[in-house]
């Protein structure tokens, strides 16, 4: 059974903003669904802790701090690295399917290794699986890199971008072709909105690229049928950058953490602030994190992480 402060989702407090009205009283829904299992694929947005960190503020008084949690929480639900003997094969900076991963590193395997991995050691996914899976800003982001280096136009970072979204629509295909029947899916969000892009000066083509990834991926989906949710995290980002103060948020443009990484620790350069490293004990002098929408230049804050969480949870009761 949900606690109950998740039963008070953020919907039940946003319903007075017109733009979340359709979503509210969703709460109410009964659902057919009782997974037994989540499963989860993708890059540090689903990443739970691979190598020891999650990519957020790293808090150690159980609170959930990351979206994939939040959601399996719902139905009592273990999300805990596969490295730990879980099933989240998640891991920060992977790609879809190239290497080396955002950051430099080849070992780190792609979305589509994690899930050739699940299907070796489980053959097919059961009708009680419920499948979480994103994907798509380590490519980016890998790509951004490449044309600020010159070895990628802007224009051709463009097409690849929606090919990246077709290619992890391959993957979704993958699954539900071995049996997934409950996969709830999350694009990227508008890298525009992040530090990192307001720090570049490149908002305008990671605005398009974020927008050309999401184009591409959901109109790959379309004969997926009633196997697959999309979880629009491109739109709930938007919400919180637009209205901070509808989601409890003081500050829609700034890192809270303070945790600098010597190394390129999120493929955005050396020198950096990596939230993987990231404690209560290295935000910035006074601040709540839960009044911050960004954790590091690009990734999230547990309080974003829940609310989006809870979000994907009252979509896909009203699903399924």
């Amino acid at each position: 059974m949900a606690s109950h402060w998740m039963r008070r989702s953020l919907l039940a407090a946003a319903c007075a903003s017109a733009a979340l009205l359709a979503a509210c009283g969703s709460s109410t829904v009964d659902s057919a669904i009782s997974p037994q299992r989540a499963v989860v694929f993708g890059d540090a947005v689903n990443d739970v802790g691979q190598k020891g960190s999650a990519y957020t503020v790293n808090v150690t008084n159980g609170s959930r701090i990351n979206w994939t949690t939040q959601f399996a929480s719902y139905w009592n639900l273990p999300v805990t690295p596969v490295s730990t003997g879980g099933s989240n094969y998640a891991q920060g900076n992977a790609r879809i399917s190239a290497k080396p991963d955002a950051a430099g590193d080849a070992t780190t395997p792609t979305i589509t290794e994690q899930i050739n991995n699940f299907l070796a050691a489980n053959k097919t996914f059961g009708a009680q699986d419920i499948v979480l899976i994103n994907g798509g800003i380590s490519d980016l982001i890998a790509g951004m890199a490449q044309v600020n280096a010159g070895q990628l136009t802007a224009d051709a970072f463009r097409a690849q971008a929606r090919q990246w979204g077709v290619d992890l629509a391959t993957q979704v295909r993958r699954i539900t072709e071995a049996g997934g029947t409950h996969v709830v899916l999350a694009g990227v969000y508008d890298l525009s909105r992040t530090p990192w892009a307001a720090a570049i000066g490149q908002q305008a083509l990671l605005k398009d690229v974020s927008r050309a990834f999401n184009t591409g991926l959901q109109v790959s989906l379309t004969e997926l049928g009633n196997k697959v949710q999309y979880v629009d995290l491109e739109y709930y980002v938007n919400l919180y950058t637009d209205t901070p103060s509808s989601f409890s948020f003081d500050n829609a443009t700034q890192a809270v953490c303070t945790s600098v990484d010597a190394g390129n620790g999120i493929g955005t350069g050396t020198g950096q602030i990596n939230s993987a490293l990231c404690t209560p004990s290295t935000v910035l002098a006074g601040a709540n994190v839960d009044r911050y929408v960004f954790a590091d230049n690009v990734y999230l804050t547990p309080s974003a992480h829940r609310q989006f969480g809870t979000y994907a949870v009252d979509k896909v009761r009203l699903r399924w």
